[in-house]
């Protein structure tokens, strides 16, 4: 494993050092520990740390409010242990961005294999909502390309084909892409109407 910048959020000195040689024990890491949970969202952004771990008995809204600011938006992977935990709270915390969601399970010898799968969890949904953004992108430039194509179809009274292939030769000239033609036109056309 390559050696991270982690963060442990844990007030209790002995629980937090139970975290810390767990980490050791799984690389040579830098680990920074953070007993107050107070402005945590700050101290967190000042470090911009690779991975969060967030050990609370009982996790309050407060937080997972912080958490929220923590990894909003989803900036990086996080671990929280809890010692009890129940549905609104699970999902809470799911919502606000924790990678993974550890109810009992702080030992020692379980907490690398909790960063592997809350590394390789947050990666996953990383590559997912850059393929959803990706493709709403997409979908808007083709919305705006329509609305280009149906602009020089009634100013020029030409086909659709005509229309698209007008745009492509204007794109290919200003050597530009399609969208950016589009667009440019769709908004000349919103001044003058």
């Amino acid at each position: 494993m390559e050696r991270l910048s982690i963060i442990v959020v844990e007030r209790d000195r002995d629980r937090a050092l139970k975290i810390v040689d767990g980490l050791r024990a799984s690389g040579d890491h830098h680990i920074t520990v953070i007993a107050e949970e107070t402005g945590l969202a700050r101290r967190i952004a000042e470090q911009q740390p690779d991975i969060v771990l967030i050990d609370v008995a009982d996790p309050s809204r407060d937080v997972l409010e912080e958490l929220a600011l923590v990894s909003g938006p989803l900036e990086r992977p996080v671990a929280m242990f809890v010692d009890r935990s129940d549905e609104q709270l699970t999902r809470a915390a799911i919502e606000a961005g924790v990678s993974a969601y550890v109810v009992d399970g702080l030992h020692k010898d379980r907490i690398k294999p909790i960063l592997d799968a809350a590394i390789a969890r947050f990666h996953m949904f990383h590559k997912m909502r850059a393929e959803l953004a990706a493709t709403k992108a997409a979908l808007e430039e083709r919305k705006i390309i329509d609305r280009a194509k149906a602009i020089l179809m009634k100013a020029r009274g030409i086909d659709e084909e005509a229309a698209y292939a007008l745009l492509r030769k204007t794109a290919m000239d200003q050597k530009r892409r399609v969208a950016d033609i589009a667009q440019q036109l769709v908004m000349a056309a919103g001044l003058l109407t």
